[in-house]
Parts: structure tokens; C-alpha cells; sequence
């Protein structure tokens, strides 16, 4: 908890250091590049082996089950987003699919809330600062945690400080788990950073742009408004 704080604290006081760039949403682009670069080295280095060695042993039942058990533990605090940006039905949602995956889906490796029709969601702390007005602020990539904004950065120490998996006690099963879910992620996203890498010319451009219109149409659930460009 407290090395992944200090992790953003890093970054900020890394930012402000940084060179102007052309794009008005990536102020901080030469810090930001750099920090990609360093993220993308330990990647190579570290957890993409880990990943495709996982998913090279692990069969995809059991794959499925481990994407399902930490799926299910988000649930909860997906829920109390959702309430916050008052979307009361889909927060209850949430909760509802959190109690039947746990109880009837054996600890949450078994998703029979979606086979039931409950349909899963996506929000998050800076998706709700976006719901209630916060703009995106700079662009920012995180050591570790990668793509970012300063609103979502802010999002990310609650996400962060409420998350039950890094929070569990004892401290070396909280890691272990951590570890085992940063693996199991990896190795969901190794077809499309595969992608990634053929078929764009800049990586850090294609990967910024993505991720600021993806968080854009989920703060948005799908709908943003249009966009007013700058000589407008």
C-alpha cells in the first residue's frame, strides 16, 4: 500500500519536471515517455515471460477461474461507485452479482451472476470524479500502473487504499495474491499488446489516444458528448 503511494508521489514530482509538448492534453510528454520507456522495459523483462509462461501451463478452465475470483472481489466497490454517480440500479446490481458469484459461484471462480443476466460493469473512483465534473487533467503514465491522467491518478489512490486484495492480512498472502492477479492480467492482454506492437508507428501516441478516448466514453458509459475543438 504505502510503496505504491510513494510509486505516485514519484510520478508527480517527476512531471513537474517535464518539457512542453505539442499535444495540450500531454503537457508532461518528455517525462511521460521516459516513464513509458522504463514500463515497457520491465514488461519485456519481467511480466510478459511470467504471462506467457502462465498461460503456457495453466489450462483455460482454470485461467478463467482465477480472471472470475478477482473479478468478483471488485464487484463491491464497483457497486459503490455506481451509487456515487447515482446509478442506484446498476450499483445494486454489482451487489447482487457479488453475493450470487460468492455464494453460488463457490468464492466467485464460477460468474453464474452473468449467466443470471447480471450484467457486469466498469467504474471506478476517477470514473466518478468524471461524473461529477472533474476534468482529465494532463496526460500521465504511472511507473507500474502505466497509462493515467491527473484526475484518474487521484482516483487511483482510492481505488488503491479501498482495493480488498492488496489490503488482506496477512501481508505475504496479500502480496501473493497481488502477484497473482497483475499475472493473470498480463496474460489476458498479451494477444493485444501483440496487436499493439504491429500495427502502430508510434506506440506511446496509439496507446495515449486510446486510453484517453476509452476513459472518455466510460466516464460517459458509452455516450460522451462532442468534443469542442480548441479554435471553437
Amino acid at each position: 500500500m504505502s510503496l505504491r503511494l510513494l510509486v505516485l508521489a514519484a510520478a508527480f514530482g517527476a512531471a513537474g519536471c517535464a518539457t512542453t509538448a505539442t499535444d495540450p492534453r500531454d503537457p508532461f510528454e518528455g517525462y511521460n515517455r521516459a516513464m513509458f520507456a522504463v514500463n515497457d522495459t520491465v514488461d519485456e523483462a519481467l511480466f510478459k515471460p511470467v504471462a506467457r509462461a502462465y498461460k503456457a501451463v495453466a489450462p483455460v478452465p482454470l485461467r478463467g477461474m482465477v480472471r472470475n475470483f478477482f473479478s468478483n472481489l471488485e464487484d463491491p466497490l464497483i457497486g459503490v461507485n455506481n451509487m456515487l454517480q447515482g446509478k442506484f440500479l446498476d450499483g445494486w446490481t454489482d451487489w447482487m452479482r457479488f453475493a450470487f458469484n460468492t455464494v453460488f459461484g463457490v468464492l466467485g471462480i464460477n460468474d453464474v451472476a452473468s449467466e443470471m443476466g447480471l450484467e457486469k460493469h466498469n467504474e471506478d473512483f476517477g470514473q466518478t470524479f468524471g461524473r461529477w465534473g472533474a476534468g482529465d487533467g494532463a496526460y500521465l503514465v504511472l511507473p507500474f500502473f502505466g497509462p493515467s491522467t491527473l484526475r484518474d491518478t487521484g482516483g487511483l489512490v482510492l481505488d488503491v487504499a479501498a482495493d480488498p486484495v492488496s489490503r488482506h492480512r496477512p501481508v505475504d498472502e496479500g502480496n501473493a495474491a497481488t502477484a497473482a492477479r497483475v499475472v493473470s492480467r498480463r496474460a489476458d492482454l498479451l494477444d493485444a499488446s501483440r496487436l499493439l506492437d504491429e500495427a502502430s508507428l508510434d506506440r506511446y501516441v496509439f496507446l495515449r489516444d486510446a486510453y484517453l478516448q476509452r476513459r472518455r466514453s466510460l466516464v460517459y458509459d458509452g455516450s460522451p458528448p462532442r468534443e469542442r475543438r480548441p479554435e471553437e
